[in-house]
């Protein structure tokens, strides 16, 4: 790392060497609001390096066995728990997160996603049935994507023939293009990464270009775990510029992307000449539902974890809160109680609950939904603008924001259906569990819901009836990684976890055999 007063100076990691860019943008301190980092500017040639690189570099991974490349998954995983502290820090400045989370949930989190599919990655199996009556047995293999998918002249003759001057087909190898977000930088790049790897694909990856230290700091550890050159490489910059490049790149057959629905819109469109295969995980409106028969001195800590963890910006998090009518006033007191004791301020402070929001830009946008909120009618019970935010004088123009609860506010609010992705949540009274269920559906997201009641019955219906893709009882943000992950509706495409990545990082083929 640089020293206190020296800008750091990140470069791209291609084919296993560090490479200067020849122009590079400035990246931000969120607790401060000053530059203290500058990130390459990337484009197209980087992204042509890169996949020369990971094209080279295929053959050889992906005809290792996955016992052999476990032990390179499991040696990455120790070089970077050793490293934990030091990740933690940077984690923290880099995102505006609180050193404590990064700690205890970002860093570790990224070491077990190593760790976890390197060993699933030895327990998948194939299928094998038999038609005995016809002398016949079939069974699947899977292999990374792209091997053995040359393409055939004989299906593309009509092309050929009207538009010959146009005859360049490339053989897709397993590339994997995998573009990460800035709300959990380490942790969701090395979701992708791992399992990518894991399967016998290569990699080229665009971090986010807000938070981009720790991806760097990554690719130091990679030739030390053995990883050969070209098989992780690592392109920084913006999305239009080499976001674009990567996704419309005919040589990288498939896309994992985790982020707004807007640019999965934009991958959508440039993959498709391709058809390429996509995994878009995207945003949330996630409800929480509190019945009358819930645990109140449970709930209301879990709730106001899920409502402002991570400054509320984790797509997990909860944006709105059902309240059943009879302990409506009583949860609202004891709620706005519980958020005022999250403390928010410098990030390395140990008492501090929330740090700085990830940017200027997305700090106004945050607030601007709560003045929305405001002229709509809503009452503000604590949070901004009703509260004083004190910050020493260093940390006066970084991007904070105290946490905010907002009621008396319509279903059909922007602060009821939009995904705001920052410390404000809205709590609202219902009625009755039909009521309810209707009302928590009734948005374009359907990422995550919480449900909290003591009526095992009545637990199992509303899950079963809650368009999300995760329902959490009674707990908020238990994961069981051997089990999917992701969203309905507009919150994404496909599924993510150890049977779901492995199937998307693989292509699979059925074989018949007569004998």
């Amino acid at each position: 790392m640089a020293g206190t007063n020296a800008l750091l100076m990140l470069e791209n990691f291609i084919d296993g060497k560090f490479l200067p860019c020849s122009s590079y943008i400035d990246s931000y301190d969120p607790s401060t609001g000053e530059v203290y980092c500058r990130v390459p500017n990337s484009g197209k040639d980087e992204i042509e390096a890169a996949v020369k690189a990971a094209r080279e570099a295929f053959p050889s991974w992906s005809s290792r066995s996955p016992q052999e490349r476990s032990r390179v998954l499991n040696q990455v995983a120790d070089l970077l728990e050793q490293s934990l502290e030091e990740f933690a820090q940077a984690e923290s400045k880099d995102q505006g997160k609180t050193l404590a989370l990064a700690r205890t949930m970002d860093i570790p989190r990224s070491v077990q996603n190593f760790r976890f599919f390197a060993s699933s990655s030895l327990h998948h199996t194939s299928e094998c049935t038999q038609m005995d009556h016809l002398g016949c047995m079939h069974y699947t293999v899977r292999a990374p994507v792209g091997v053995g998918e040359c393409c055939s002249v004989r299906a593309h003759l009509p092309v050929m023939l009207a538009d010959a001057h146009n005859i360049l087909w490339h053989c897709p190898q397993g590339t994997a293009g995998l573009i990460s977000p800035w709300n959990l930088p380490l942790y969701l790049l090395t979701w992708k990464i791992a399992p990518a790897m894991a399967a016998g694909n290569t990699v080229i990856a665009k971090p986010s270009e807000l938070t981009s230290v720790t991806a760097w700091m990554l690719c130091k550890l990679l030739d030390k775990a053995g990883v050969p050159p070209g098989v992780v490489n690592i392109v920084f910059g913006t999305g239009p510029r080499v976001g674009e490049a990567l996704v419309s790149h005919p040589e990288v057959p498939l896309i994992s992307f985790t982020g707004s629905q807007p640019t999965a819109e934009r991958i959508t469109q440039l993959s498709a000449p391709h058809c390429k295969k996509l995994s878009l995980e995207l945003g949330g409106k996630n409800p929480a539902i509190i019945f009358e028969d819930a645990n109140l001195d449970e709930c209301i800590p879990a709730t106001v974890r899920s409502s402002f963890a991570n400054q509320g910006e984790i797509c997990l998090c909860t944006s709105r809160i059902f309240v059943q009518k009879s302990i409506y006033s009583e949860f609202l007191k004891r709620f706005v109680e519980a958020t005022r004791k999250w403390k928010v301020g410098i990030p390395s402070d140990p008492l501090v609950s929330i740090g700085a929001l990830i940017s200027k830009a997305h700090l106004e946008k945050v607030r601007s939904y709560v003045k929305r909120a405001l002229a709509e009618g809503a009452q503000i019970w604590c949070g901004e603008g009703v509260d004083k935010l004190s910050l020493p004088a260093r940390n006066q123009a970084g991007y904070f924001m105290l946490p905010t609860v907002i009621t008396d506010i319509k279903d059909e609010s922007c602060c009821m259906t939009e995904e705001i992705f920052g410390p404000v949540t809205c709590v609202v009274p219902f009625d009755s569990e039909e009521e309810v269920i209707e009302r928590a559906n009734n948005v374009k997201y359907g990422l995550a819901a919480t449900v909290w009641s003591s009526n095992v019955g009545r637990v199992h219906r509303v899950a079963k009836k809650l368009q999300s893709g995760l329902v959490w009882t009674n707990c908020w943000l238990i994961r069981e990684l051997n089990l999917p992950f992701g969203g309905m509706k507009s919150s994404g495409i496909g599924r993510e976890g150890a049977k779901d990545s492995y199937d998307f990082f693989t292509e699979i083929k059925t074989i018949t055999v007569k004998h």
